[in-house]
Order: structure tokens, then C-alpha cells, then sequence
């Protein structure tokens, strides 16, 4: 919240403001003028500034000086953050200058873990300023006295605007503002965000009506200084495979002591926990390191947050928990273990360094592998070019929409005609169909004709005005316990024996431990003692033990579009090479030499046979969902042609095959044809598992499964079972069910990434390069070390044994594969 030097620019603020700026020597910059003219104007606005640049007093600077000069009581401005622990630190952040400026203002935070007592005090005398999140919001406005709280609302300041947008959350936030402008119709919207692919959209977004961005003020604070980006050239033998980056971090390590703070960013939690393992074991300065991510207790994530802001620590291994916004000026080092999958994740997470407009972010980048250092590279390069990746907006989920229905006819009666238009103003849904909305209505009222005999499915009444309410008490107590879009994977707590909670694993992966197993959890050794209630009971551990580590569903970031044509581009330009390390040059000038170098346009396919087995590798660098979805497809078509496909192993960069008999080129370009689209897709899809996952993430959100119930938290195991059986039961009575509908057209887009698949299959029709090889090649080698994750069971699995499938596993999987032959 800085500023420069003190100038008459601040005459344009209250005197109680201009002071403060006054006193610190600082002046407001332009963008906060700005937006304080905007607001005077009436108008909303959203503000693109670099990290460090001020945005959120900016976001604030009119609420400020409009309470300095006119103090009221009730409701001023609601801000929304997509992080807990951000409205934490905006708090500790805004509550500074509020005293500073002698206001009497109150600024307090409403989240899922502030306590009950405070929440209904807040909704009997809300303070001018509150901080939440969009699921708070969702759940204040299913409360009847909603207008009575939000009437006297005057703004709205969404931060990180950009992460909200287009996700489920964002749905569910856009369904939010436009019941508040009904509520509030004064109220103006506030944008607040530092990457922004697309302007004009997002502004389309954050528009009254959610069409006309013209409609929302534009200001832009430019681009800020550049940050230093360096790549850690280890070393150490870079590995061909693996994602974890351990024989780097000795010299992470020495970074870290060299730095003032750090944040050490990995990609998933299991590797946060494995990074601050060994980060911890070559400690030997016994330099304050913390671990802070989504699965650790609230209260010991707080605690790491109070300690950084306080400048105690040197260092933070840290998910995308700390993506965003918190604003720890003390940081001067960044560091990314992985790749970053995305260039605006990335310049996210490098602007918590140097929190400073005039200073350049400091940051370093460490590959995990070489197919890591090409997406390092080409990520550097996009940051230098001013490039940013981004998907286009897509329409509102219908789970989430029936979500918002329900929480409506809690608040009180509406008329369908009235509720329908209404959400036509919220971005997401500006397109929705009439007939959509009534099915939703249909499902939240009755469950569709199919579930119509089941009480429990039966939430709506219907007045002989027409109008829809809630149909008793429980079902707005059963909205309210389950509200939000988040489905993660069960969980239970982790618990020492007799003490404190460290935080939570999922289910499945304590369902797999047994008594004397030990894991690593919390930055801590522990040994798994058995579940009791809701909880893995454990003891600290000693020794040597291999621990587990545990894993999340879902944990691993997609590969960027962008980010995956600049590789290729990469790739394509020899001359690029030399900007690479010296291992990895050498690795692509060996396989040019022995077979061909994947392109920007085009698509390699190698065929290549090893041991009794044939090999297909296709470099198409499209992302691990779409790979995997590309898997299953081509396997189903190799099947019909006879070739006996054992199995496939996907990554970001890569698609492996292996079978009994080799396809020809012409086998070749008919497994990648554009009609895979067609009926395989369907048929697939239909038999897959991955359907009935989705339908139970649907449900959940659409409030046909709860897993909260007064008095009664269900396992996995028991929503699972009751969404199996649901699904069952609409597939046979009513396959149009608009759950269905909704449960495929995500399958589509999320979990099978279909679009990605498409446009891939699009671009290299008729460009299909196919390479027969005599052995494998050393770009294949590391996609060939991650065999075993994925089996395709078909006629091919009866003529072989186990033994001889397991042969190809360790021969693949061994540490010294092709190390004579290749030696880099």
C-alpha cells in the first residue's frame, strides 16, 4: 500500500486520507485516483495492476474516503477473496491505515471458520467493511433478512478477479452479484487483478447484466518492472524422469540461505510435503522452514501466515495455498520446484516477491526433469514476450445453478419468470436456456419425474400464486451445510494419538495404510496407528523407514495450451537450443540424430518394438487429461484392428502405447483420425467409471447427495454408494435427466479435456510424421518410465502372464534404462 512522495494530488482525498498519505511521505498513485473518480462517477470498474502496485487500496480507496466523509452505520462494501487466508491478510493489511486514519470504521471477516456467535452478530449489525468468500456470500443471501443486510451494500471488490472467472466458484459468485443488484440496485462492482489474458471479457464478467463490458471503467497501472527469472542449471545429473526435483534442492537450500525470505512453490501437496522433508534434513544452519498447504489445520496454516508476516521465517514450501495476494513485502526470493504448467500462474506466484511496484520480482526456476526444462524455457520466453495463457470463458454449470435456486426459495418466494431473468444477468448464465432453467427448477423442486416419489428429493412448495419456497426448515438446513462448488476427495482427520489435529488425508489413501505403516504429513514422520470415528489416529515415528507419502485426487496442475505450443515451437527451432543446458541439447541433438524432433504443426508418432513388445509414442503435448482421454480412445481402436493393445502411460508431454503387434502407417494415421470423436467417444465414455466420478461431484454440488446432515457426516464410501445408485436409476428411467446432461458436458470439458483432444486431432490431420525405429528413442525414455499407472484389459491380457506384463514394468522402469547407450 505504498506510495512515492507526498504531491496535491492527494487534495483530491478526504483530509483524514491525504494525511495519512501525507505522513508516510507517500503519494497515491494514478490507478487509485482513478479508481476513486470512477467510484465518484458511479460507475463499476476493474483495475490490472502488477503485484505490488497498490490494488488493494485502491479497491478500497473509495469506500474509505466516501465513510470520511459521510460515516454510516450497516453494510458499505463486500469484499470477496477466493482465499481464506487471504481476507485473513487483507484484514491485518487494511486495518492498519483505517487507524491511521482516525476512522471509524469496522472491518471484520465472515468465513467458514469464523465462529457462529460472530456470524449471527454480523447478520443483526453487519460492520461497514466485510471480507468473505463467495460461499459465505451465497450463504448470507439464503437468509430471509438478506435485504435487509445487503439493501444500504454500496460496492462490491472482487480480488484476483482472474481466478474466479470461469470456474465453479466464479459461478456460483456471478449467481451472487446478481441477486445483490437486485437487493441493492446502487451497488458498483470492483475488479481487481494482476493477469488478465483478456481484458474486454473479464470486464464482460464483472458488467451489471454481464454483457457490456463498455459499461465497466478499464484502468490499467502497466505492466511493472520485469522480473528476473534465472533456471537452476543443477549440478547434479538431470533426471530424464520424475517430478519431485530432489537431487536439486541442495542447491534450493543454498539459495534460501542466501536470500533474505523465501517462497519455495511446488505443484501438489505430496510434493510439498517430500520438498520440506529434505529441504528440512539438509538444514544444518536450523534456518526457520515452513510448510503451509491446503490440507494442513487451519490453525497451523494461520499460525506459518502470522510468522511470515512477521518476518520470523527465512522460508516457505507452499502450494497454490499462497498463490494469491498475500502481501508479505519482506520476500525477495521465489522459487518454483516443477514446472509451472501456466505463464499466469507463474508471474502469480513470482509477484509475491519484491511486493513492490518500482522493484523487480526476483524468481528461480527448477525443472524437475528435461521435459521440465523445455516448459521452463518456454515459459521465460513468454514472460519476456508479454504473452499470457487463458481458456475463454465458458457458461455457468447447471449443478451449480440448481444450487442457487435452492438457497433463493430459502431466502423467500420467487416467481420462476422473475428468478430466470435474473440470472440471465449473471455472466455465466446471460446465454441460459428457458428450458434448462425449468429443469433445474424441476430437479430442485422433485428430482426430476424419475426421483419424484422420494421425499427427500422433494424441496420446493409451490404456492397457488405460483411462487416457489423452501419446503421445510431441514431442507434449508441441509442447503446450508453443504453449501459451496469445492467437491474434494473424502477426508479424514489426522490426529495424534491423544493430541491435536495436524490436518487432513484423504480417505482412500488411509484406507490403504495399516497399523505400523509410517507417512509423511504436516512436515513430520508419522506411524500410522488406525482409524478411529473420523480420524487416522498416528504417533510421531523414528527410524528409517520408508514413508508413504499421501496423494490428492486432482493434485496436478494441467499443462497451459500456451505454455504447450511454445515447447513445441522450442522444440521445432534448433537455434533455440542453445539457450538450453548443455545435457538437454544433447539429449534433443541425439534424438534428431536417431529418429525425428517433435514440431510445432505436425504430430510424431515412433513405433518401435522392445523386448516381446511393440511401442507407439505420440508427442503431443497437450496436457495429461487429453492425453489420457487420447489413451483410451486410440487403445479401443487398436483392439478392433487386432494389434492387442496392452496398455498406455500418459504425461503432459507425451502418449505411450504399448501392444503385441505394431500398427503401419496407415493403422497410424486412422488411430489418430478426427472420427474418434464420434461414436468411441460416446461408447467410452458410457463404460467408464469416470462418468459415475462426475456424476457424483454433480450431485453434490446440485444438492442431490449430501455430505453433511445434522448431526451426521456421511463417509465416502456412503455418497459414493448413494450416487451410484441414483445414477443407475436415471440412466434406466430418465437418460435425459438434466444431471446427465450436466454430468457429460463436464466429463467433456474438465476430467477428458475433449476440446483439447479436438483441436489437436484438427491441427495435424494430414501431418501425421510416423517414424519406425529399431530401439526406443531417447525423447520416449521418459514417458516410458512411468509404465504401470494405466492397463487396458482386452483379448491381449489372456496370452500373457503376469510374470512376462511385469517384466515390461521393472525393464521399464529401471533406474539405468538405455544409460549405456545414451550416455548424457
Amino acid at each position: 500500500m505504498d506510495g512515492i512522495a507526498a504531491s496535491p494530488e492527494s487534495q483530491n482525498l478526504p483530509a483524514p486520507i491525504a494525511a495519512w498519505f501525507h505522513s508516510h511521505g507517500w503519494r497515491p498513485h494514478a490507478h487509485q485516483l482513478e479508481m476513486l473518480a470512477a467510484a465518484r462517477a458511479g460507475r463499476s470498474a476493474l483495475l490490472i495492476a502488477p503485484t505490488g502496485g497498490g490494488k488493494t487500496l485502491a479497491g478500497f480507496l473509495p469506500t474509505l474516503a466516501e465513510l470520511a466523509e459521510a460515516p454510516r452505520e450497516g453494510l458499505h462494501t463486500l469484499y470477496i477473496s477466493p482465499l481464506k487466508a487471504l481476507t485473513q491478510d487483507i484484514h491485518r493489511n487494511l486495518s492498519e491505515p483505517v487507524e491511521g486514519m482516525g476512522l471509524d470504521i469496522a472491518v471484520e471477516t465472515r468465513t467458514g471458520d469464523t465462529p457462529q456467535n460472530r456470524r449471527q452478530r454480523q447478520r443483526r449489525r453487519p460492520p461497514q467493511i466485510l471480507l468473505t468468500t463467495p460461499e459465505s456470500l451465497a450463504l448470507l443471501l439464503s437468509y430471509h433478512d438478506a435485504g435487509t443486510v445487503f439493501g444500504g451494500l454500496q460496492a462490491v471488490v472482487i480480488d484476483e478477479l482472474h481466478a474466479l472467472a470461469g470456474t465453479k466458484r466464479g459461478d456460483l459468485l456471478a449467481l451472487g452479484l446478481a441477486r445483490l443488484a437486485r437487493l441493492a440496485p446502487q451497488c458498483r462492482r470492483i475488479g481487481l487483478s494482476a493477469t488478465v489474458r483478456d481484458p474486454e471479457e473479464l470486464a464482460g464478467w464483472l458488467s451489471i447484466g454481464g454483457k457490456d463490458g463498455t459499461a465497466v471503467t478499464r484502468i490499467d497501472a502497466g505492466p511493472g518492472p520485469k522480473p528476473r527469472i534465472d533456471m537452476l542449471t543443477t549440478r547434479e545429473y538431470l533426471p530424464w524422469g520424475g517430478h519431485m526435483a530432489v537431487h536439486a534442492l541442495p542447491e534450493v537450500y543454498e539459495r534460501i540461505k542466501d536470500a533474505g525470505t523465501a517462497l519455495v512453490f511446488v505443484n501438489t501437496r505430496a510434493q510439498a510435503e517430500i520438498v520440506f522433508q529434505e529441504l528440512w534434513h539438509l538444514n544444518e544452519d536450523a534456518l526457520p522452514i515452513a510448510l503451509h498447504h491446503g490440507s494442513l489445520d487451519v490453525q497451523r496454516r494461520r499460525k506459518v501466515e502470522a510468522a511470515m508476516a512477521r518476518g520470523e521465517l527465512k522460508a516457505v514450501v507452499a502450494t497454490s495455498s499462497l498463490d494469491l495476494g498475500i502481501d508479505w513485502g519482506a520476500v525477495d526470493l521465489v522459487v518454483q520446484v516443477g514446472a509451472p504448467k501456466g505463464v499466469a500462474r507463474l508471474l502469480q506466484r513470482i509477484g509475491r516477491a519484491n511486493h513492490r511496484l518500482d522493484t523487480p520480482s526476483r524468481a528461480l526456476l527448477v525443472p524437475a526433469n528435461r521435459f521440465e526444462v523445455l516448459e521452463c524455457r518456454a515459459a521465460m520466453d513468454a514472460i519476456t514476450a508479454s504473452t499470457l495463457d487463458g481458456e475463454p470463458l465458458r457458461p455457468g454449470g447447471l449443478d451449480v445453478l440448481a444450487q442457487h435456486v435452492l438457497a433463493t426459495a430459502c431466502a423467500g418466494p420467487f416467481e420462476p419468470d422473475d428468478l430466470h431473468a435474473e440470472v440471465r444477468t449473471a455472466q455465466p448464465y446471460r446465454d441460459l436456456e428457458r428450458s434448462d432453467f425449468d429443469d433445474i427448477l424441476a430437479f430442485v423442486d422433485h428430482g426430476g419425474y424419475a426421483l419424484t416419489g422420494y421425499r427427500q428429493f422433494r424441496r420446493l412448495h409451490r404456492d397457488r400464486n405460483g411462487r416457489y419456497r423452501v419446503a421445510s426448515a431441514r431442507d434449508a438446513q441441509r442447503y446450508r451445510m453443504n453449501v459451496g462448488t469445492i467437491v474434494e476427495a473424502p477426508t479424514l482427520k489426522v490426529r495424534l494419538k491423544r493430541g491435536r489435529v495436524l490436518g487432513e488425508v484423504e480417505e482412500y489413501f488411509a484406507q490403504h495404510l495399516q497399523p505400523g505403516d509410517t507417512f509423511i504429513f504436516s512436515g513430520e514422520l508419522l506411524r500410522f496407528e488406525g482409524i478411529r470415528e473420523m480420524s487416522v489416529e498416528v504417533t510421531r515415528a523414528k527410524g528409517t523407514e520408508e514413508p508413504k507419502v499421501p496423494a490428492y485426487m486432482g493434485g496436478r496442475l494441467p499443462l497451459s495450451t500456451h505454455l504447450a505450443d511454445r515447447v513445441r515451437g522450442i522444440l521445432e527451432d534448433g537455434r533455440a537450443w542453445r539457450d538450453l543446458p548443455r545435457p538437454v541439447a544433447q539429449w534433443l541433438g541425439l534424438q534428431r540424430w536417431r529418429s525425428l524432433v517433435p514440431g510445432r504443426g505436425g504430430l510424431l508418432v515412433e513405433s518401435f518394438p522392445r523386448g516381446d513388445k511393440e511401442f507407439l509414442v505420440a508427442y503431443c503435448f497437450e496436457g495429461r487429461n487429453a492425453h489420457q482421454t487420447l489413451g483410451m480412445l486410440v487403445t479401443r481402436r487398436m483392439e478392433r484392428m487386432g494389434l492387442k493393445p496392452l496398455g498406455f502411460v500418459a504425461t503432459d508431454y507425451v502418449l505411450a502405447v504399448w501392444s503385441l503387434a505394431a500398427p503401419d502407417e496407415a493403422q497410424v494415421d486412422a488411430l489418430f483420425d478426427q472420427d474418434m470423436l464420434g461414436d468411441d467417444l460416446e461408447e467410452w465414455m458410457a463404460e467408464s467409471s469416470m462418468l459415475r466420478r462426475t456424476f457424483r461431484n454433480v450431485g453434490i454440488v446440485a444438492g442431490l447427495l449430501d455430505k453433511q446432515l445434522p448431526g451426521h457426516e456421511k463417509t465416502g464410501k456412503q455418497v459414493t454408494f448413494s450416487a451410484d445408485l441414483i445414477y443407475d436409476v436415471l440412466r434406466k428411467h430418465q437418460p435425459d435427466h438434466v444431471l446427465l446432461r450436466t454430468t457429460r458436458q463436464e466429463a467433456a470439458g474438465g476430467l477428458t479435456d475433449v476440446r483439447r483432444v479436438a483441436d489437436m486431432l484438427a491441427r495435424v490431420r494430414g501431418r501425421i510424421r510416423t517414424q519406425r525405429l529399431t530401439r526406443i528413442s531417447p525423447l520416449a525414455v521418459p514417458v516410458l518410465l512411468e509404465i504401470g499407472r494405466e492397463q487396458v484389459y482386452g483379448e491381449a491380457v489372456d496370452e500373457l502372464l503376469d510374470e512376462g506384463a511385469q517384466a515390461l514394468i521393472d525393464e521399464a522402469t529401471a533406474s539405468d534404462l538405455d544409460q549405456a547407450e545414451l550416455p548424457l
